[in-house]
């Protein structure tokens, strides 16, 4: 991402992390990132094509950290539940721009369609390292691992909107996930 745009997706998760879905009005996004509200369109169609652009950068974040520290438990279970609660936190650490990047995800835009792909192909990346106990990237996932990683992160995005509305603690969240993969597990053994 270019500098220009970089500084325009920083601005919008701060006035996110202050405000909410609803502080992140583009004059305002382009005022404090300095640049013109006509710069601001050329890279970004509406909030939500800036809100997910937001999100992919902080998919790209945690897919280094994965990189650098990959899940270390000792089962499939263990090394997934680990990648989940990373990925709840880096997520949930910014509790606002989390319901607000939750919601622009939930909007419906079909211009959207190519960026949430992106952040799911990323998070699908990272949750097959994790079921295999290897780095990321070093062959193509069977189709079982992209069905159960699927799976579990249709949970996932179920489980932080019930975060989001305040049914579910962070911790709630991952135990959720633990005990989802725990049976999606179970049941694909001697599949792998």
């Amino acid at each position: 991402m270019e500098e220009r745009a970089r500084r325009i997706v920083e601005t919008a998760v701060s006035l996110a992390e202050k405000g909410g879905f609803e502080a992140v009005r583009l004059r305002d996004v382009a005022s404090q990132a300095g640049v013109a509200l006509g710069t601001l369109y050329r890279h970004f169609r509406s909030k939500e094509d800036l809100l997910m652009a937001a999100l992919s950068l902080e998919a790209e974040a945690l897919l280094e950290q994965m990189q650098e520290t990959p899940p270390s438990g000792l089962t499939p279970l263990e090394r997934v539940t680990e990648y989940f609660a990373a990925a709840t936190h880096a997520l949930c650490r910014k509790p606002k721009f989390a319901r607000a990047v939750l919601r622009a995800g939930a909007s419906g835009e079909p211009e959207l369609t190519e960026k949430l792909r992106r952040f799911h192909d990323i998070c699908a990346e990272m949750a097959v390292a994790a079921l295999r106990g290897k780095s990321l990237g070093q062959e193509k996932p069977t189709e079982l691992e992209l069905r159960v990683s699927f799976l579990l992160h249709k949970l996932w995005f179920a489980s932080l909107i019930g975060w989001m509305g305040g049914l579910h603690s962070q911790a709630d969240v991952v135990e959720e996930l633990r005990a989802a993969a725990e049976l999606i597990i179970r049941g694909a053994e001697g599949n792998w």
